[in-house]
């Protein structure tokens, strides 16, 4: 689970080191390339949404067909002629993204012991944490040796062996004879906390992926950033952000146990 995690997190963020020669030979505008972005991104969340129509079906089944898609993805990105095949490319790794989350925590639920899932969880994603610190720089090193199909292409391999593994070590995971009925997730949004929190979320994100997403054409346009040194920026903004996710847990921690905290944690 942690290699498609892995596979997964390098796949949605592949496009960022590659947007400019992705354009230049697509023929699309730098802006235009990176929708690509933000289709994965519509798509995840519609999916994530739609699980529960899967209704009975083995939940082995989901994840291995989920995670099939993710090579396809990767294939159909990376022979891409026009620019409506990437972004059908883009949405199908949209739908793996959506899919697979909303089923991670359940499945950590059904492989270990109720005290072992904060540990599961952890080790699923550590391949995500792997991942957002080496796909940018690795895809564009890649990009400059075999060009950004290839960098693309390089990922389909290790796509293609996370479902066999998953299908020789996960066990079978039916549905529950009576599941619990679906509420309206957007009720939640009637709590002001939950709202605000939201809104939070999104603005936050919605600044972290414009920057991120354009950060390679700005590098070169406007500071003449070299291939090699633009690896060496993404480098560092990954390593930064997986050490502002492993120091955040300490300041939540502290802002919880503080007696005048106004959180409810």
């Amino acid at each position: 689970m942690s290699l498609c995690v892995f596979a997964l997190i390098a796949s949605e963020f592949m496009p960022v080191s590659l947007l400019t020669p992705l354009a230049a030979e697509l023929g699309v505008t730098e802006g235009a390339a990176g929708q690509g972005i933000a289709i994965s991104g519509a798509f995840a969340v519609l999916t994530s949404l739609s699980i529960p129509l899967a209704g009975r079906m083995d939940r082995k089944a989901v994840l291995l067909t989920l995670t099939a898609l993710m090579a396809a993805s990767g294939t159909v990105v990376g022979m891409a002629q026009s620019y409506i095949m990437y972004m059908v490319g883009r949405a199908l790794i949209g739908i793996v993204i959506g899919g697979f989350w909303s089923l991670s925590a359940a499945t950590a639920m059904r492989l270990v012991p109720h005290e072992q899932v904060p540990r599961a969880m952890a080790i699923f994603n550590g391949g995500n944490a792997l991942a957002t610190v080496l796909a940018a720089p690795l895809g564009s090193y890649l990009g400059g040796v075999f060009g950004w199909r290839g960098a693309f292409l390089s990922l389909v391999p290790v796509a293609a062996i996370a479902p066999a593994w998953q299908w020789v070590s996960l066990p079978a995971m039916q549905a529950p004879l009576r599941a619990a009925r679906p509420g309206n997730v957007f009720a939640l949004f009637k709590d002001r906390h939950v709202a605000l929190g939201m809104a939070a979320c999104a603005a936050f994100f919605m600044g972290q992926f414009a920057l991120f997403t354009y950060v390679r054409p700005f590098l070169e346009g406007v500071t003449h950033t070299s291939v090699s040194m633009l690896s060496l920026v993404l480098f560092i903004i990954g390593v930064a952000g997986l050490l502002g996710t492993m120091s955040i847990g300490r300041v939540i921690r502290q802002a919880c146990s503080a007696r005048s905290s106004p959180f409810r944690c």
